[in-house]
């Protein structure tokens, strides 16, 4: 029997590594999984050790192969990398290791640097050319922030003896053995450093932001060449083919290619992205411009926003007060109660992302009576992931003029029936989710594995998943206006306690 052709996917998220061996027939041959520390060294800063990042990645994926081996005769054909964004890693060239502590997407330690910017009158240029915004949530103002704090580094940086990076460069870097220095579109879209019109670094950005060229990576098409994996690293030399942020990856992995197709991830954050095909929407509704890949994985445009705590609400539920014992439990505790008695969660932990962006705000719970229980306390979790998804998809239907017919889903959160049946509700339209959740994987190993021709077109690519479900609206219209208008009220009172200067 000939040994099945497969992708090994790997997924380097926010709290956790995930790797998956995805068979060409859309199988999932083996997993693996593990989460891996995040420090907090100061109020609003979060960050993670690379060197920890990578080893949970080799072991994760030596694992999933392990199991992969365990069931079938199985040959990785190639590799795929998807990753958290905006989190960057600073390392040394010469030795490999980082220089600094990765820097997560969360943290929220430049908010002054990106005032200062602003009041320099940066803001609509970076705009302009980059489709963001000078919020801390990227990279740039990081890595100025960096540089200013350790000159030695800029010194270093300026001599070409130190590699800046994504996560997806990082790992390229670390599984190649230190030959290949690269990123694709869709990370280098996040970094503020990147020009959506000429599609490469530009040094006006890089002016603004104090980073010298010799710091960045190559900058290569998503479905492309980024080398072979070194044999020693995961006892495989096959080549890496597909690269993508992780929200552009799970847009490609739920066939979102054309414009007007959206999607939904709900992670650590929730993460909406509209296709809006090879048109750059400038939006006016507090969005982001950003790159996606079209059917082929070369280069589309997509409108996103995001909503920064939303599964993270529930372990911190979890881990920080001890309402529960496993994450999995909060569906029956929300199906327990038969409405939200009025208690709303506005999980802003690290400030309000898309479409309010209020970074200097923190986390609110409203509506508190004697009567409240934990059960309300975690219904409000969930519930907060479903409204925040409403503001930001109305956003988007304001700024591309189409209306949402369909949701498409994925994440771990959006294996909860009861959170998937309360946001078609809310979003009065249905929500489309596919046998396989784990969309992110699986659009790095489809942007790998139609680049190494195991699967001749997208569209073959799609029909090898098995067939989604489809949950349909079930609230009244005038229940669903008065959840979103005590929804609307929560979120001006959070807006309102901003800390003091």
């Amino acid at each position: 029997m000939s040994a099945t052709p497969s992708i090994l996917a790997l997924d380097q998220g926010t709290t956790g590594s995930t790797a998956l061996v995805i068979a060409a027939d859309g199988r999932v041959l083996g997993r693996g999984y593990s989460e891996f520390p995040q420090y907090f060294p100061k109020g609003g800063w979060v960050e993670h050790d690379a060197d920890e990042i990578w080893d949970t990645t080799e072991r994760v994926a030596r694992a999933a192969m392990e199991e992969a081996r365990n069931r079938e005769s199985f040959v990785t054909r190639t590799i795929g990398i998807t990753n958290q964004r905006e989190t960057f890693v600073l390392w040394d060239r010469e030795t490999g290791r980082p220089v600094h502590r990765a820097i997560v997407w969360q943290d929220r330690r430049t908010a002054a640097l990106c005032r200062e910017l602003k009041e320099a009158g940066h803001e609509d240029e970076v705009r302009r050319r980059t489709g963001l915004l000078l919020d801390p949530y990227f990279s740039g103002t990081k890595l100025t922030w960096l540089f200013r704090e350790e000159p030695e580094l800029r010194r270093r940086a300026e001599a070409g003896e130190l590699a800046f990076g994504t996560i997806d460069s990082w790992l390229i870097w670390r599984l190649t053995g230190g030959r290949v220095h690269a990123t694709d579109p869709t990370n280098a879209s996040r970094t503020l450093l990147y020009d959506l019109e000429s599609g490469d670094w530009n040094d006006d950005l890089l002016g603004i932001f104090e980073v010298p060229r010799a710091l960045l990576p190559d900058i290569r098409p998503s479905a492309g060449d980024f080398g072979v994996a070194d044999g020693d690293r995961l006892g495989i030399s096959v080549p890496i083919s597909g690269v993508a942020g992780d929200q552009q990856a799970a847009l490609f992995g739920q066939g979102c290619w054309d414009a007007g197709l959206a999607k939904n991830t709900y992670g650590t954050g929730a993460f909406l992205l509209l296709n809006t095909g090879q048109d750059a929407v400038a939006s006016e509704h507090g969005l982001l411009t950003t790159v996606a890949c079209d059917r082929n994985g070369g280069r589309a445009f997509a409108l996103e926003g995001s909503i920064f705590i939303a599964g993270a609400a529930v372990q911190w539920l979890r881990d920080g007060l001890g309402l529960m014992d496993r994450a999995e439990e909060s569906e029956a505790m929300a199906r327990g109660l038969d409405g939200n008695d009025g208690v709303y969660f506005v999980p802003a932990f690290v400030g309000l992302g898309a479409p309010h962006w209020e970074p200097d705000a923190r986390g609110t719970i409203v509506g508190l009576t004697r009567g409240t229980t934990r059960e309300h306390l975690v219904r409000a979790a969930l519930e907060a992931m479903a409204y925040g998804t409403v503001d930001v998809l109305r956003a988007m239907e304001a700024d591309s003029g189409v209306e949402t017919r369909e949701l498409r889903v994925d994440g771990g959160a959006s294996a909860n029936d009861w959170l998937m049946s309360f946001q078609a509700g809310v979003l009065d339209c249905p929500v489309r989710r596919p046998a396989l959740v784990e969309t992110t994987a699986l659009g790095a190993a489809g942007l790998a594995g139609l680049q190494e021709g195991i699967w001749d077109s997208a569209e073959d690519f799609i029909s090898a998943q098995g067939d989604p479900r489809i949950f349909q609206p079930r609230l009244g219209s005038s229940e669903r206006k008065r959840l979103l208008e005590g929804w609307d009220r929560a979120v001006k009172a959070t807006r309102s306690f901003r800390p003091p200067e």
